[in-house]
């Protein structure tokens, strides 16, 4: 016998060596497990689908990307909150649905929205001037004298009501003197006298000293509004015409700028013909009303009259308010428009926040938003107003862009008007929002969370989902509002989208206490079936590639239990409809649902035990290993085929901690008989899966003999001719481990397994050294110390040609014409092929020796 130091096939994790002059399989435990079993490797699931041998994947058709993970549905009608929502009591969330008038606006806006009146002062004035002890009402202003003459009539009226208020607003003397000095050097006039200045309209001469703030008070534009009759007209005076005096304050007021110019020749005109357009209505005027609009906002744009500090601002809220009651979508959206330029706040910011949200629950007036700049300002009111202030204006405004976010074009909108960027400094004040104001922003974050995982369908909102950190937020709002399972539903959508990703599956991985927080939400909504597959589908993502996931995950406090508990409680949901016929069963979409959790389950533990820490411990978990078995003995193929393949998958990994006392390596011959039906079936995925397991399970005497009595050796040696590398593969791992006894040898050539072994090796080895060393290790063990030869003289010449031929380094490398690939091969043929392959020679070269 040689040597057994020789018969080692590489320093990879694997170590052929003699059993009764036979090559056979060891576990190298004191190396990564990631390549311990000579027939097949571990299984990761992955969302990608690229096929490692060292770590081997599950077929395609199990990849959970997001359409397999209960794909979202679109609400037949677009709804704040869908007929899912955890929020059932209507009453107490706002509604989707309202009727918008113009009575519901409040004119001017800085009126209080109540509309109710101040109820007068039950006390008397006091004057803070000094008392003198002997005459009480020395110190007490007295109103002026009256003139000597007074004109009679309305105008005469309006002045002795007017004379008293007048003379406290009037500016100091010296200013005053100033002011009328410069009217007189620029307009020729001459400085009016006190008397002229004591019966002029105290509006006017008001606002004289506020000219350099350019504000007025609210009662100030209340007076001055076109229009309003409740107001004093700046044009009335006594006689038709204004006197000298305010000539020269209204040029002090407005300096005859571009303001008082503007209202004059454009934006005065501009709200008349409004007001009598809206007035005769017809058909076909929305357009014309539209334009007007569009004019109107272009004039305030240009005088600088946008915002709050407008002056006859309630004038044109008022116009724009009455255009309402046409019920026209497009024109409603200008006048929307130009309402938030103007910066209308308390209830006119919310009645105009819901009513572009009634517009965009017609997907017919989505194209209405892509013509308009209106999304701009539903950005800049997100960008600037406080829950604590606009708490239901804010909500409206994001519901809207959650429904346009469904729509593609304007998604692409969205993406590059910085939408994500908006929406993450929103959470960060939400996050700070007070108690007072949480249910609000627990009903925002819902519209905020929804809108946000449409825009993580499209390629190019990755980068900013990254770069702005927004899932480190999203992790924060799901530790605040865990109880809350809409929000927590829409993160959980946001995160198994974007996992999918390597750079966001970093980012989240990278978040503190993202595994523990994931597995609170599963124990605390374990119901929630649409929660939990997600965020299972995010765990099975977070662990297909990255060794630390595992063990962070495995590490958690209450990871086994919550998992286990989940397991048990939705097979026992997926099997009720069949071991209670008493009962009703339950729809078959339910079903469904029942096991897509259970297939992301799964594939979160066949990740995990990848890990050589985690793995001996799952190994030795019986409540995990007979929840498996279990799932096996309870499911058909018809009706669970992922399912199956992912529960073969995790046995498969968990096989390769086969110690003494495990409690896997004492199951392994109930887990062979468990494993006939996914080989025998029509599903080559499941085939795949019971063959690798049958790779490592047949190192066990027993599990060979119930192989070989079941005659399942046939259908091995039958997968041969598969044009699979993976098939091929896995079936001459368990051919190797069966020519280990010498009866099954025989019954092995009778096959032709020989042929069939030579035949693959012609095949595929060129392209595939590591399925070209595993030919070679399972011929070695047919060939060898045999009374029978296997192969007839003119195979056994093929076979050492072929050998020859691919031990040539330079000839056997020239068939990759990949250079990235040219190194990879080099090292799978020296590890894997070469030592075997030179000792399978050897062995062909002297026929009659014995080892």
């Amino acid at each position: 016998m040689a040597d057994s130091s020789e018969c080692r096939a590489d320093d990879n994790n694997r170590r052929l060596q003699y059993q009764n002059g036979f090559l056979t399989l060891s576990v190298n435990r004191a190396q990564d497990l990631t390549r311990v079993n000579v027939c097949v490797g571990k299984c990761h699931i992955t969302p990608y689908g690229e096929k490692t041998r060292d770590l081997q994947t599950l077929p395609a058709n199990s990849q959970p990307g997001e359409e397999n993970v209960c794909r979202d549905r679109q609400d037949a009608h677009r709804q704040l909150f869908g007929t899912s929502s955890a929020r059932v009591d209507r009453e107490s969330r706002p509604p989707s649905s309202f009727s918008l008038h113009a009575q519901n606006f409040d004119a001017p806006d800085s009126r209080p929205g109540s509309g109710t009146r101040l109820a007068p002062l039950n006390h008397e004035p006091k004057f803070p001037v000094p008392c003198d002890a002997k005459d009480a009402f020395k110190g007490v202003p007295k109103p002026p004298a009256e003139p000597l003459e007074v004109k009679r009539g309305v105008a005469g009226a309006r002045a002795r009501l007017l004379r008293a208020g007048s003379l406290p607003t009037i500016p100091p003397v010296e200013k005053r003197t100033d002011v009328t000095e410069r009217l007189n050097t620029d307009s020729g006039q001459k400085q009016p006298s006190v008397k002229r200045l004591h019966s002029t309209d105290h509006t006017t001469v008001h606002c004289a000293p506020h000219r350099a703030g350019s504000h007025r008070t609210a009662s100030e534009s209340r007076l001055k509004q076109p229009g309003d009759d409740s107001g004093v007209r700046p044009t009335d005076c006594t006689t038709g015409q204004r006197t000298e005096l305010e000539a020269g304050v209204i040029a002090t007021c407005t300096g005859e700028d571009v303001e008082s110019l503007m209202w004059k020749n454009k934006i005065g005109p501009l709200l008349q013909q409004l007001e009598s357009v809206a007035a005769g209505s017809s058909e076909g005027s929305a357009d014309y009303l539209c334009d007007l609009c569009d004019g109107l906002h272009g004039t305030l744009a240009e005088a600088d009259m946008l915002g709050r500090h407008c002056e006859r601002r309630s004038g044109i809220l008022r116009t724009l308010f009455r255009l309402i009651d046409l019920n026209s979508a497009q024109l409603n959206l200008h006048i929307a428009k130009l309402c938030l330029a103007l910066c209308v706040s308390g209830n006119n910011l919310l009645n105009i926040c819901k009513l572009i949200f009634q517009i965009s629950r017609s997907e017919n007036n989505d194209i209405l938003f892509q013509n308009n700049s209106i999304i701009d300002s539903l950005l800049s009111v997100l960008h600037h107003e406080e829950v604590s202030a606009s708490g239901e204006a804010l909500l409206y405004c994001v519901g809207t862009l959650k429904f346009l976010s469904g729509n593609s074009a304007i998604l692409r909108l969205l993406l590059d008007k910085n939408c994500i960027g908006v929406a993450q400094k929103l959470v960060q004040r939400l996050h700070t929002a007070e108690e007072a104001h949480f249910t609000i922003a627990g009903h925002i974050l819902v519209q905020l969370t929804a809108t946000l995982r449409n825009l993580a369908e499209h390629p190019d909102s990755r980068p900013h989902f990254v770069s702005f950190g927004v899932l480190s937020e999203l992790c924060l709002v799901l530790h605040r509002h865990r109880k809350d399972r809409d929000v927590c539903t829409n993160v959980s959508r946001i995160c198994s989208k974007l996992s999918s990703y390597s750079e966001c599956r970093l980012a989240l991985a990278q978040t503190p206490n993202c595994y523990s927080l994931f597995l609170e939400l599963l124990s605390k909504h374990h119901q929630k079936q649409d929660l939990v597959v997600r965020l299972l589908f995010t765990l099975v993502n977070l662990t297909a590639k990255s060794e630390e996931a595992r063990l962070q995950l495995y590490q958690c406090s209450g990871c086994m239990d919550t998992l286990l508990r989940l397991y048990d409680g939705y097979q026992r949901r997926g099997s009720s409809p069949h071991t209670s016929p008493g009962k009703p069963a339950a729809p078959p979409l339910s079903v469904d649902e029942d096991e897509d959790v259970l297939v992301k389950l799964v594939s979160v533990l066949a990740n995990m035990c990848i890990h050589p820490a985690v793995g001996p411990a799952l190994a030795n978990n019986t409540a995990c290993l007979q929840l498996l078995m279990e799932t096996l003995e309870l499911r058909s193929m018809q009706e669970s085929e992922e399912l199956l393949v992912n529960v073969a998958a995790t046995i498969n990994n968990l096989s390769f901690y086969q110690e003494e006392s495990s409690v896997i390596r004492h199951s392994q011959l109930a887990i062979t008989k468990l494993m006939l039906k996914l080989l025998l079936s029509s599903s080559a995925d499941a085939m795949l899966e019971a063959t690798r397991v049958y790779g490592n399970m047949s190192l066990s005497k027993d599990v060979r003999d119930f192989i070989m009595q079941n005659k399942v050796h046939r259908f091995v040696v039958t997968l041969l001719d598969s044009k699979s590398t993976e098939m091929c593969f896995s079936a001459c791992g368990v051919l190797t481990n069966l020519a280990m006894d010498p009866p099954n040898r025989v019954s092995l050539s009778l096959e032709g397994a020989s042929v069939k072994l030579l035949d693959c090796l012609k095949d595929f080895g060129p392209g595939d050294w590591q399925l070209a060393g595993q030919v070679c290790q399972a011929l070695w063990n047919l060939i060898t110390g045999g009374s029978e030869e296997p192969l007839d003289t003119r195979e056994r010449e093929s076979l050492l040609d072929t050998l020859t031929t691919y031990l040539d380094e330079e000839e056997a490398l020239k068939w990759t014409d990949n250079e990235d690939m040219r190194d990879y091969q080099r090292t799978c043929w020296e590890l894997e092929f070469q030592p075997v392959a030179q000792k399978l020679v050897r062995t062909l070269q002297t026929p009659n020796q014995t080892d």
